[in-house]
């Protein structure tokens, strides 16, 4: 499609390596004016994201845009749920930062709306970080914010040993008759069903208004497992399991990019409602940066985010050191005005 003096073209990010390259160099230039405090997604990160996703059971387009030279100006990724959400689109869209404030921005937005609608959706959500020329964009085209998210890091340094110890020693006593187990994925088969539900934990999590919770069974987890080892990626998780019924009570989990080894990402932290008050969330945490450090010495920050009205979770966060880094939310246009 010719929009003005840009062409936008649909590409296959499986079979079309040269138009995935070009998307991912336009998101480090982005980034490195938007986000440069936390890394950017490597290549293979970025590849498996664009392609599929990360066993989420959704639909993907890519598209690039190229101005009158040839040359890349922007691009997005449209995914289109099938399971929850379904009236639903969800856009990441990018345009290098010389080609900004120029209308590429707006005719890429037009474009993506148009193909959401194609696909019987009636709202169009992207996730974008505060304070940047995303968010002015955003207000401009006239999407709605949502509730505020709160990236917060961590360093991994010398007084850290020290902290752990003092925080595990006031938790401990309260988390009588329950140990931790951990792993590297792939999961066991046999914990697959508990894994399902301990992410059906995240559905009372704070959430825009009208966004279903994921729902979770062994098979979800299978291809969220097998997607993220596509990427190279190395992923931990600790678990803290009710001895006498074998219940897991409490999860938390860990990547960590071998292309990116001095920082880790921090996955879901949940505790069960009938398990909480036994400073699990907190407990997990601390086995999973022992587990860090032995098997990821070379990581020196590690990233969280939660919603800003997770204050439960904020406070362990607090305690083993996190301090807020950059805030974000999600924008929503509605398609049908």
């Amino acid at each position: 499609m010719l929009t003005g003096a840009m062409l936008i073209a649909r590409f296959d990010p499986r079979a079309d390596a040269d138009c995935l390259r070009a998307c991912h160099q336009i998101s480090l230039a982005a980034h490195d004016v938007d986000s440069a405090q936390h890394p950017p997604w490597s290549y293979r990160i970025f590849e498996r994201a664009w392609v599929d996703g990360f066993g989420q059971d959704e639909v993907h387009e890519c598209w690039l845009a190229s101005g009158d030279t040839g040359d890349p100006v922007g691009c997005y990724l449209l995914m289109l749920p099938e399971r929850e959400n379904k009236t639903v689109a969800y856009c990441e869209l990018m345009v290098t930062p010389a080609r900004r404030r120029a209308g590429s921005g707006t005719a890429l937005l037009a474009h993506c709306a148009d193909r959401a609608r194609a696909a019987a959706r009636t709202r169009l959500r992207a996730f974008v970080l505060d304070d940047t020329a995303g968010t002015r964009f955003a207000k401009v085209m006239g999407a709605s914010g949502g509730i505020e998210q709160v990236l917060r890091t961590m360093p991994v340094d010398a007084s850290l040993p020290d902290r752990l110890a003092a925080l595990r020693a006031d938790a401990q006593p309260h988390a009588s008759g329950y140990d931790m187990l951990s792993w590297a994925l792939p999961s066991p088969s046999d914990h697959l069903a508990q894994l399902a539900g301990l992410h059906e934990v995240m559905a009372d999590a704070p959430r825009d208004a009208g966004i279903e919770p994921t729902a979770w069974d062994a098979d979800r987890i299978t291809n969220m497992e097998q997607a993220i080892m596509a990427t190279g990626a190395k992923y931990y998780t600790v678990v803290a399991q009710q001895v006498a019924t074998g219940e897991f009570a409490a999860i938390t989990q860990m990547a960590v990019d071998p292309q990116v080894p001095d920082w880790g990402a921090q996955q879901i932290t949940a505790v069960r409602p009938e398990h909480r008050g036994h400073r699990l969330g907190l407990l997990v945490k601390i086995a999973m940066l022992d587990l860090l450090a032995d098997h990821e010495p070379a990581v020196r920050h590690i990233v969280t985010g939660n919603a800003g009205e997770n204050q439960h979770m904020i406070a362990i966060n607090e305690l083993l050191g996190y301090r807020i880094t950059q805030t974000s939310r999600s924008w929503e246009l509605d398609l049908t005005s």
